[in-house]
């Protein structure tokens, strides 16, 4: 199933947006670009509505940006900010969450219901994610999520494929780690 951005922007609003200094190519920009950064907000947020305020808030900072023109790889700056958005987007929503007291702690952590179990996998990710230096959430989501080569990660991070080897080799073993003691709480 294909999810892409519903968020239609006319050239007058663009226009709002950029200011009366209407920079030249920036309608261009979000035309080209805006389900790239959909597609990856929705893959990290899990959720549409989410994901279109990740792109608003990439694109507003784009306009914001003093010399933008002046990116050389749009295409991977705009990506690498989609998932920084939607990594804090995540992080404010955790943050700004509350507990019930009537919750059960007997309750079990995941579900026997396959579709269940793979939503709270997808939940556990995410929030295990959240925990993580966002540095290396962020090489684990652009390797593991994204699909993209740690040659390409590295090259969008200002790094070597050795330390992006690295980081997500350790990111590994501390997901497998809290995944582990997930399931050892489950069995008790």
């Amino acid at each position: 199933m294909e999810v892409q951005a519903t968020m239609q922007i006319t050239r007058a609003e663009m226009a709002v947006i950029a200011g009366d200094d209407s920079r030249p190519g920036l309608e261009q920009i979000f035309l080209a670009h805006k389900d790239l950064v959909f597609r990856a907000a929705y893959r990290i947020t899990g959720n549409a509505s989410d994901a279109e305020d990740v792109l608003q808030t990439v694109f507003l900072r784009l306009t914001r940006l003093e010399g933008f023109s002046a990116i050389t790889n749009i295409s991977a700056y705009l990506h690498r900010s989609a998932v920084n958005a939607a990594l804090d987007q995540l992080r404010h929503r955790k943050e700004a969450q509350t507990v019930s007291l009537d919750a059960d702690p007997q309750h079990p952590v995941f579900a026997v219901d396959t579709a269940a179990r793979t939503a709270e996998l997808r939940d556990w990710l995410r929030q295990a994610l959240l925990r993580l230096n966002p540095r290396w959430a962020e090489m684990f989501v652009l390797r593991f999520v994204e699909e993209f080569s740690n040659r390409e990660i590295a090259g969008m991070m200002k790094t070597s494929p050795a330390v992006v080897a690295v980081i997500l080799h350790r990111t590994r073993a501390l997901l497998k780690k809290d995944f582990k003691s997930i399931k050892a709480r489950e069995a008790r």
